[in-house]
């Protein structure tokens, strides 16, 4: 027997026979004699409605209100979800955050879980009842519901786990596991049977939308180990679990590419001690994100700083620098968003040389420039024109072997 939270996205409930499909599957685990709980999204469209809602009636809306709002797209699906169990005959009940608790901080609209007590979902597991629990949402120090963020059901789902000690969480989607790269650019693209907590994290951050962030960051800090699976085709899909559980390491696990950057270069600022400071803390206290940074080398006692952010967040940052224009002293701001970064992750890097080079050398090949470049232990991310980013990705797909 064993103890599994499943997961479902917006788009398994998507509709009453979604819905129907989904307490099959949950039915189907309870009859093989293992313990279940159950975490569900908002049925598909529904939580883009309800923001939507909110930003007519005011662009400034309380943020409090707001979570109120979005919070009952999950608790309709969890009602409906376990209605349609009972009517299976398993005996089920629909839990809201705050009844759980999932207790979070105070920061609405972007709330971070801080606990979760599962003793009495544990004892409700064990005498066969389903607990269907509303994702996306918990409750703040202030007693009011708070919301984890888009894409929060999978965090939401990953702390459960936690908190029940269970053996697995299975998060069911719209794909039927992780794979090398995006299947609608590279078709031949294969599909890993397991995948290490770094890599997906990697993944995950540098555009890979399979799983959210945080959820990875969760899973890989409490060692739960997550399947990602399909909802729509009954086959295997992929493990993410520790380095020691994957044998045959990849020195490249895949490719990742993301088209929600920005690139901004602040021309001719002094090149003197501080200055990067001067150009990074008011984006900082703008709350902007900056990722890649590259500096050029001074040649008259000035200097070119180019650096990437969210492209929503392109024109606040545009204009916080252009607040701090005194304390920076820069001539002019140029400004991109036709570009895309490209990331090659895998912890075999750690091991073997020469994986930047193979990417610059095949990107060089096909004549296409690079902007910037960062890198992390098991990652090489490069920013280059956003016209390039199919090609882009397929030549670096064959190029370290990864094609079926």
């Amino acid at each position: 027997m064993a103890r599994i939270v499943m997961k479902f996205g917006g788009t398994s409930v998507a509709d009453l026979d979604r819905i129907k499909n989904v307490a099959r599957r949950v039915k189907a685990e309870m009859d093989q004699g293992n313990e279940v709980a159950v975490v569900v999204s908002a049925m598909s469209g529904v939580t883009n409605q309800l923001v939507g809602y909110c930003q007519s009636l005011s662009p400034l809306f309380d943020a409090r209100e707001y979570d109120a709002v979005v919070a009952t797209g999950e608790q309709v699906t969890a009602g409906l979800t376990a209605i349609a169990l009972q009517e299976l005959g398993q005996d089920a009940r629909s839990w809201q955050g705050w009844q759980v608790a999932v207790e979070t901080d105070g920061e609405h609209g972007k709330a971070r879980i801080e606990s979760i007590d599962g003793e009495e979902l544990i004892e409700r597991m064990k005498i066969g009842q389903v607990p269907v629990m509303a994702g996306f949402q918990g409750i703040g120090p202030d007693n009011r519901v708070t919301t984890l963020g888009r894409g929060g059901s999978d965090t939401s789902a990953v702390a459960l786990a936690a908190a029940l000690k269970a053996d697995r969480c299975d998060i069911y989607t719209d794909v039927d596991g992780v794979y090398t790269t995006d299947p609608r650019i590279v078709p031949n693209a294969r599909k890993l049977s397991k995948i290490t907590y770094e890599e997906m994290l990697e993944l995950a951050s540098v555009g890979a939308k399979v799983l959210q962030t945080r959820s990875v960051e969760l899973a890989m800090k409490e060692r739960v180990r997550v399947q990602v699976l399909s909802s729509f085709a009954d086959i295997p899909g992929t493990m993410v679990v520790d380095e020691e559980e994957v044998l045959e390491k990849e020195i490249v696990a895949g490719i990742a590419y993301s088209r929600d950057e920005a690139k901004v270069t602040v021309r001719r600022v002094p090149d003197r001690p501080g200055i990067a400071a001067a150009v990074f803390v008011p984006l900082s206290e703008a709350n902007i994100n900056v990722d890649m940074i590259v500096q050029n080398v001074s040649a008259d006692g000035t200097t070119d700083m180019t650096f990437t952010v969210g492209k929503t967040d392109m024109a606040r940052a545009l204009k916080t620098l252009e607040q701090a224009k005194a304390d920076i002293g820069f001539s002019e701001i140029i400004s991109d968003s036709n570009v895309a970064k490209l990331s090659v992750v895998g912890v075999g890097m750690r091991s073997h040389a020469g994986v930047a080079s193979t990417m610059f050398k095949t990107l060089a090949d096909r004549n296409i420039n690079i902007q910037a470049i960062t890198t992390s232990e098991i990652k090489v991310s490069v920013l280059v024109g956003g016209e390039y980013t199919e090609l882009a990705v397929r030549a670096l797909h064959t190029a370290y072997g990864l094609d079926a």
